[in-house]
């Protein structure tokens, strides 16, 4: 399979334009598909510069409700005419907030009825098609990340904290799974021991952000021995897997991960490309 990022915080040279989204394009011999939209229209003007046709993706993946993750859609939408988009039954029912830099609403403030028939509502169990997994994270074996605790959202009933029950796993393959993960809101390692418990594969590769910010003034998330317990689980559990991030990912906490995981670690950017076999 072939994938190339469309959208991330960072990139590397060239005319291609960063921003504070994710969206990444799969092709298999199958399907090709985004996985996320980003904030914007960037991944469309992206997309085009790397020679990626848009018009031509077979369907829309999106992990979760953040903007950043789902911004882009009514400019895909228009875009391509055709493509169904998947996502949380959860997803558009409900409006999402963050506190980090001021309380502000994260979610997309946009009426989608027009498109309502292009959407596939995926529930809490698993779907299965053509080797191609979508589910929820179900398992809360590790911790929940310390940087959720400066999120919330709004189902009709009032702002509580987010649960991420908009939140679902990508996984494709027929024995070593290409798994994204989107922020990995509900923790990698619970992610992961997800993916193995519905599935019974391996994780050959897993891409995705990973939600383990830096820590800065006024706001402190895992500690170093923190960060550390989760590359040695990552090893311990996960020693054939190769993990590639980026987006959620802080530099410092990268390069501890990668420090303790070396090669097993890699990061992506805006115009990243690679082929899984």
């Amino acid at each position: 399979m072939k994938i190339a990022v469309l959208s991330d915080n960072r990139a590397e040279g060239g005319s291609l334009e960063p921003e504070h989204g994710l969206s990444l394009y799969l092709e298999t011999a199958q399907f090709s598909c985004l996985l996320d939209v980003g904030a914007s229209d960037r991944f469309i003007r992206n997309a085009e510069k790397m020679n990626i046709d848009i018009r031509a993706v077979d369907f829309v993946f999106i992990s979760h409700g953040h903007m950043d993750h789902i911004g882009g859609l009514p400019a895909f939408l228009e875009f391509n005419q055709t493509a169904p988009v998947y996502l949380s039954e959860n997803l558009l029912s409900q409006i999402y907030y963050s506190e980090r830099n001021g309380f502000h609403r994260i979610s997309l403030d946009v009426d989608l009825t027009p498109y309502e028939d292009r959407f596939v509502n995926v529930g809490p169990g698993i779907v299965f098609s053509h080797e191609l997994t979508l589910s929820m994270a179900s398992s809360r074996q590790y911790p929940r990340l310390k940087a959720n605790q400066a999120l919330y959202k709004d189902a009709g009933e009032g702002i509580v904290p987010d649960d991420f029950d908009h939140e679902i796993i990508f996984a494709f393959g027929s024995e070593q799974l290409f798994v994204y993960s989107g922020c990995a809101h509900r923790g990698l390692l619970n992610i992961l021991d997800s993916v193995r418990l519905s599935t019974g594969k391996k994780v050959g590769t897993l891409m995705g952000g990973f939600h383990l910010l830096d820590s800065e003034k006024g706001r402190l998330y895992e500690s170093p021995d923190e960060i550390d317990s989760i590359a040695s689980a990552l090893k311990t559990n996960y020693p054939e897997t190769n993990f590639i991030t980026g987006h959620c990912t802080g530099e410092k906490v990268y390069e501890r991960l990668r420090n303790k995981l070396g090669n097993q670690l890699n990061r992506f950017y805006t115009g990243y490309t690679t082929i899984i076999e």
